[in-house]
């Protein structure tokens, strides 16, 4: 066969490809090899450098809780759920990072009105997982940072209208949240069944005890989503509160803070709010970042009902 100059450059070409794979497997082997202690484990260095390192494989805490309550880690499933969702979070970089700078914000507020409730502190990892700490909207319709479908929301007090939806306010949302993690602590008597009835709902979880004549969540059988659900509270948690041993180096400047506001009382009805906020010296859209509890560019106020706008000071 005639070797034309295509072909050649065909061939030259395949062989500097797997140099180059061969030449970057063996730099890896050699920065891993360089890094197994004398039991056989692998050891991240200490600094990185400008090599490529292979992933590394984080240790799974020995003892973790969840509002005081043991995680059993002797059970080997057990284990491995909180492993998985471990690693899943700790390369997941930006969200994870991003989830960190937003808590910085929002978890003392949360915090301050879970300790009033007497709700555990573990929980204000809840609506880390549940919308990234974002308004978001749900395929199911559920709304907002703790995640809230509108018929639960009326029947923890939220008002739902076309022009007002407080599941979108992050700490009136909070407050209503506490009223349903009450309840279902006097149900459930466990806090780890309270976050799993959070994703599954307390007839859910009530049937699945039932049915299986089990009463902790780690020894239930459940669906693969609130199998995984207190699994991911704990890693956020794990890593929120360790983030260095996690491989997350984040400078505290560049965490997010809690912005200064203002309250004004609202007794009458605004009939344009880009007005209302000209007027208050702000703008529409800082109006809306405060308060996205409102829904239109109005607000009606009936007789005897007010409202406290949030406004950037």
């Amino acid at each position: 066969m005639k070797m034309t100059l295509s072909n050649f450059l065909s061939i030259g070409s395949i062989v500097v490809l797997f140099g180059y794979i061969f030449y970057n497997e063996m730099k890896i082997h050699r920065v891993a090899e360089n890094s197994i202690s004398d039991n056989g484990v692998y050891e991240a260095p200490l600094e990185m450098s400008d090599e490529r390192l292979p992933a590394v494989s984080f240790d799974v805490p020995k003892d973790i809780t969840f509002a005081g309550e043991p995680v059993p880690l002797n059970i080997p499933d057990v284990y491995e759920r909180l492993d998985k969702e471990l690693q899943i979070n700790c390369y997941l970089h930006s969200n994870t990072i991003f989830l960190i700078k937003r808590a910085n914000r929002w978890l003392p507020q949360m915090q301050a009105i879970l300790e009033k409730h007497g709700i555990p502190q573990d929980f204000k990892y809840l609506p880390l997982i549940e919308s990234n700490l974002l308004n978001v909207v749900s395929p199911r319709d559920a709304v907002g940072y703790w995640q809230i479908l509108k018929t639960s929301g009326k029947e923890l007090d939220l008002e739902i209208t076309d022009e007002v939806d407080e599941r979108y306010d992050p700490l009136k949302a909070t407050e209503a949240a506490c009223k349903y993690l009450k309840k279902a602590y006097q149900k459930f008597g466990s806090w780890t069944m309270v976050a799993a009835s959070y994703n599954r709902g307390m007839g859910g979880m009530q049937r699945a005890m039932e049915d299986q004549s089990e009463k902790s969540y780690y020894d239930l059988y459940l669906n693969d989503e609130t199998s995984r659900y207190v699994f991911r509270i704990l890693a956020i948690k794990e890593i929120s509160e360790h983030p260095l041993r996690y491989g997350f180096r984040i400078d505290p400047a560049h965490l997010y803070s809690q912005e200064p506001l203002k309250y004004v009382e609202v007794t009458e009805s605004i009939k344009d709010l880009v007005t209302f906020a000209r007027a208050q010296g702000t703008n529409y859209k800082l109006l809306k970042r405060h308060n996205p509890w409102l829904r239109e560019d109005r607000l009606t106020v009936r007789r005897g009902e007010r409202y406290r706008i949030a406004l950037p000071v």
